[in-house]
């Protein structure tokens, strides 16, 4: 059974928790415990329902502003797939929150209100949905029940929608009326929206192909640890342990290791214990080489006919996380996977107004949430992809060195 992580964004009030309250609440993913925790928590509402967005909004200052502030998570299964989901903030302030939420995710439900159709909150995660390369977009619009399930306002809606999606190449949209709070096209198909011919929304999540998201033909592997037993039975057993990131690895295959260049051959593959002729992404394995060579976590095996980039200076897209501002020549680690290194950020080129994409300048330094264009070098080379061709290799953190705090996602230009 496969794995979709989806994210939720809209405006303040367009109903994002809601929604996700409805999807486990009529997929029946909620524990009795919960169940009795959520009817004594809305026991007061005036119309004796109950109030689904307390499945997610589980922060205090969120309850009492009945507003999402961080993001969070949910995971459920139905009989066909299971699911992640990240419910991100609506409010401007937290757009760290949202590329947090996004980063991983398949496919983006964006909320519109049917009453206010595409507003400026919109296009923001729109363009934050194109800058992060999400394969898959569904335009939710909610609150039909408040405009008497028009087929007219819904048609409005998508042809300004489809107007955004060009500008931004976002090219797979699919758009469904919906009703959270009544549970209109959620789980079952709705009475009240007999014109609507497409799927219900849980219908369209359990029946999206993704096995082509992932990239099948580039080949990277990046060690997370080194197995050396030394045991009687096992005395020269040495494995590489890791997650395929992408592409496909054969037994016999001529690999280079990165950034040492060192050229051998793949002798064995295992996954789940047991050896095999071949491995795939996101599988994580274990592979051994022919020759004895010096590697360390972070190193990169990768087909001797299809290198990545190898560099220690860097152009990238920053997202800065903190409220400690950015300035250049500042010192920090850099994460990618599981290989960590020293490096700097050496200049700032200009800011990116995530609301239209215009290039600004930067004036003073970068605040929190500031998308800016940077350079950045490593103290050691690094081993990666441009994020457009492979997101997982071309993404990395920002650590302050002191706090070790994350102060920034980094997407790596190529």
């Amino acid at each position: 059974m496969d794995l979709l992580r989806f994210i939720t964004a809209g405006s303040v009030d367009d109903g994002k928790s809601t929604l996700i309250g409805r999807l486990l609440y009529d997929s029946k993913n909620i524990l009795i415990d919960q169940l009795e925790a959520l009817e004594k928590s809305t026991k007061n509402r005036d119309d004796g329902s109950v109030d689904l967005a307390l499945l997610t909004d589980g922060l205090r200052a969120e309850r009492e502003q009945g507003i999402t502030i961080d993001v969070a998570y949910r995971y459920f299964t139905t009989p066909k797939r299971k699911f992640i989901i990240a419910d991100a903030p609506g409010h401007v302030q937290y757009t760290r929150n949202m590329i947090t939420g996004a980063s991983n995710a398949n496919l983006i439900i964006i909320l519109i209100d049917a009453r206010l159709g595409v507003v400026e909150q919109t296009r923001r995660h729109s363009i934050i949905a194109s800058l992060l390369k999400i394969p898959h977009v569904v335009v939710a619009i909610n609150k039909m029940d408040l405009v008497e399930y028009s087929q007219d306002i819904f048609n409005n809606i998508v042809i300004d929608y489809t107007e955004v999606a060009k500008q931004l190449g976002l090219s797979d949209v699919t758009y469904i009326p919906i009703s959270a709070l009544d549970g209109d096209n959620i789980v079952d198909k709705s009475g009240h929206i007999n014109w609507f011919k497409g799927k219900p929304l849980l219908e369209f999540l359990e029946d999206l192909k993704i096995e082509n998201d992932i990239n099948l033909t580039d080949a990277r592997f990046q060690v997370q640890f080194v197995i050396r037993p030394q045991t009687d039975d096992l005395h020269d057993y040495r494995g590489y342990a890791g997650k395929v990131i992408s592409g496909v690895y054969k037994k016999g295959d001529k690999v280079k290791v990165l950034p040492q260049d060192f050229e051998t051959t793949i002798s064995t593959l295992e996954t789940g214990g047991k050896e095999v002729e071949e491995v795939f992404a996101p599988q994580s394995v274990v592979i051994h080489l022919s020759n004895d060579i010096d590697i360390s976590r972070g190193d990169s095996i990768v087909k001797a006919d299809n290198l990545p980039q190898v560099n220690n200076e860097l152009e990238v897209l920053l997202c800065w996380m903190d409220d400690k501002p950015l300035m250049p020549g500042n010192k920090y680690l850099l994460q990618h996977n599981s290989r960590l290194v020293r490096a700097v950020v050496k200049n700032v080129e200009f800011k990116l107004d995530v609301n239209s994409l215009q290039r600004q300048p930067v004036e003073g330094n970068v605040k929190l949430n500031e998308v800016v264009k940077a350079t950045i070098k490593t103290a050691s080379p690094l081993v990666y992809d441009g994020y457009e061709k492979i997101s997982e290799n071309g993404s990395a953190i920002l650590i302050d060195e002191t706090s070790n705090s994350t102060v920034a996602a980094v997407l790596i230009k190529s």
